[in-house]
């Protein structure tokens, strides 16, 4: 029996019911009661020879209990086992949280069908992480040549979300993480930086993306963004992110904080735009990363704020970090991560450990939300077929910490989301978001497999992806050979896959565009070494072959696009382009 997440108390027993064909909802017994699981979403769920019983406390609880059947329904058809089962989830809130601001923006489709299959694995929350891609009327020419999210778009999703049980939260970072907006020339003097300054590792450019907390424009900035957007949204939540600001105090509040410390100056500010956000009737989230490096000022934190207390490491000290914010009585969740981005095909291992963990320490801490992120640095260039395994495993984590089964997972992957009754898929998907350790590599926030294909040039000097081109100077020839096999084996088993939907054949072929351009890595580091190597025949061999590949890799990718995402590709793809050129200067 697959269900995701794993019911707290399961019982099966003796025989089957039949569900009629005529009138089966006649068959299923609805009843609100006190004696129900004593939990908002806590209920019980009897299926017996005569019929099916629901008994729930509030509405949240019926849409669990109706959440559990669909899955069984769908499992079983109409001879549905006999069982009793007893649930209620270990985190009031559960939400996905997916970036859309790095390169694709999904259309209201694509969005409306994340969170459809969200609901059916219990999520009541969602998220789009947004830095400049909601279509704001002032700022057309910062957002057009990515594609945005209208309010009619947004509007029409947060109804869809009302009604599945899914509280869509208005998520605009609001202090770091603004670089589009801030190489627009009407608001780069409200950055905190103006160009672009040197890392402190030397081996990239820190480009400006954090607005100046004292120039008396930024709030009146802010004020506008908040009130074109949140209109949109039902939710009583904003989350204001605030995370990695890593321009302050190096420009225009370079003296106020010689004088107060980053930590006072960057409080001071989240209090100003706390204000704003109280004054719209809305309850501030943030990313607590920055308060985490001063835990003397966390206590001053306004009243009912929320602490978001991130990180996507299988090791993260989580147990250590929220222990900070439960002392201090802030209310807080925990963020793990997919572990998909600059990978191409995943790094599932290292995200199931962070999911794990996560989920352990904010049980054991008490945290108000579990939130499963999934970003797209480097472009976004992995599809959400590949990020389905997690949202699955993180889903089922933020129900019931203590069970997740893999088996499970993938079982009820090929029924409910890639509706692929032979497996295939859900296998090698999984498969291939564990080909990355056969290249004997550990590298927080990438795999080889996705960023030596997706490198940024040299002279860009940018910031994700930028190790790519190291890695075949570390792997040996036989490791890459290897893991190039895996891959192929993996797509040789999506092509065996028969999903029935056209969602299931879509998700089909993105995840195989994904497990191309991961060998295209093997192949860009087999070539790097035959060139190191002084093997002229070989590589220039090697350089035709890989230009025609990517040739049509390129191709292919710009007709899947439009599918699933607004606007053009050009941000999420220009790497492939990239590689043909070192290729031909071969």
């Amino acid at each position: 029996m697959n269900l995701v997440p794993t019911p707290r108390s399961l019982r099966r027993r003796p025989g089957i019911f039949l569900l009629p064909r005529r009138r089966p909802l006649d068959s299923i017994r609805v009843v609100r009661t006190a004696s129900a699981t004593n939990h908002p979403e806590g209920y019980a769920l009897t299926i017996s020879k005569t019929g099916i019983e629901i008994a729930y406390r509030e509405t949240g609880g019926l849409r669990a209990a109706s959440a559990t059947l669909r899955q069984l329904l769908r499992e079983y058809g109409r001879r549905l086992p006999c069982l009793w089962i007893r649930d209620r989830p270990d985190f009031a809130r559960r939400g996905v949280m997916l970036d859309i601001s790095r390169g694709r923006v999904p259309t209201l489709k694509t969005l409306l069908d994340l969170a459809e299959r969200l609901a059916d694995f219990k999520i009541n929350e969602l998220q789009l992480y947004t830095e400049h891609t909601f279509a704001y009327k002032k700022f057309k020419s910062v957002w057009k040549g990515w594609g945005a999210l209208t309010g009619a778009e947004i509007r029409t999703l947060d109804r869809r979300c009302r009604e599945l049980g899914i509280d869509l939260v208005p998520n605009q970072n609001s202090f770091g993480h603004l670089r589009q907006f801030l190489e627009h020339p009407r608001l780069k003097k409200l950055g905190e930086l103006s160009e672009p300054y040197e890392a402190e590792t030397k081996d990239f450019l820190r480009r400006p993306t954090t607005l100046a907390p004292t120039h008396p424009g930024t709030l009146p900035f802010l004020r506008g963004l908040y009130d074109e957007l949140l209109p949109n949204f039902s939710s009583d939540f904003f989350n204001i992110g605030g995370d990695e600001t890593w321009d302050l105090g190096k420009g225009q509040s370079r003296k106020v904080c010689d004088a107060k410390g980053r930590g006072r100056v960057y409080l001071d500010f989240l209090k100003k735009i706390h204000r704003q956000v109280a004054t719209r009737k809305k309850r501030m989230m943030f990313w607590g990363d920055i308060l985490l490096k001063y835990p003397k000022l966390v206590r001053e934190l306004p009243q009912g704020v929320i602490a978001l207390n991130w990180g996507y490491e299988a090791d993260h000290p989580f147990a250590k970090e929220v222990a900070q914010f439960a002392k201090a009585g802030i209310p807080f969740y925990v963020c793990p991560g997919t572990s998909t981005w600059q990978t191409l095909i995943g790094r599932h291992d290292n995200a199931l450990a962070n999911l794990r963990a996560a989920a352990q320490a904010g049980k054991k801490g008490g945290a108000l939300g579990y939130l499963n992120t999934d970003w797209g640095d480097g472009g976004h260039p992995q599809p959400l077929a590949v990020s389905w395994p997690l949202f699955a495993a993180g889903a089922a984590l933020a129900w019931n910490s203590q069970s997740l089964e893999e088996k499970k997972i993938r079982a009820a992957l090929s029924r409910d989301v890639f509706e692929d009754p032979t497996g295939q898929m859900a296998d090698a998907g999984w498969r291939l978001g564990l080909a990355h350790r056969r290249l004997g590599i550990k590298a927080p926030n990438e795999t080889p497999l996705g960023t030596a294909l997706a490198a940024p040039r040299p002279e860009d000097r940018e910031l994700f992806c930028r190790n790519g081109l190291k890695w075949a100077a570390q792997i040996s020839p036989q490791k890459i050979l290897t893991t190039l096999k895996e891959i192929r084996q993996q797509r040789a088993a999506l092509n065996r896959a028969k999903p029935y939907s056209r969602s299931g054949k879509l998700l089909t072929g993105e995840l195989d565009l994904a497990a191309r351009m991961a060998e295209q890595s093997c192949q860009f580091m087999l070539w790097q070494q035959a060139v190191r190597e002084g093997k002229s025949s070989v590589a220039k061999q090697m350089a035709k072959r890989g230009i025609r590949e990517l040739r049509e890799l390129d191709k292919d990718f710009n007709a899947c696009w439009p599918l699933r995402n607004k606007g053009t590709p050009k941000h999420c793809s220009p790497f492939l382009k990239w590689r043909i050129q070192d290729y031909q200067g071969s």
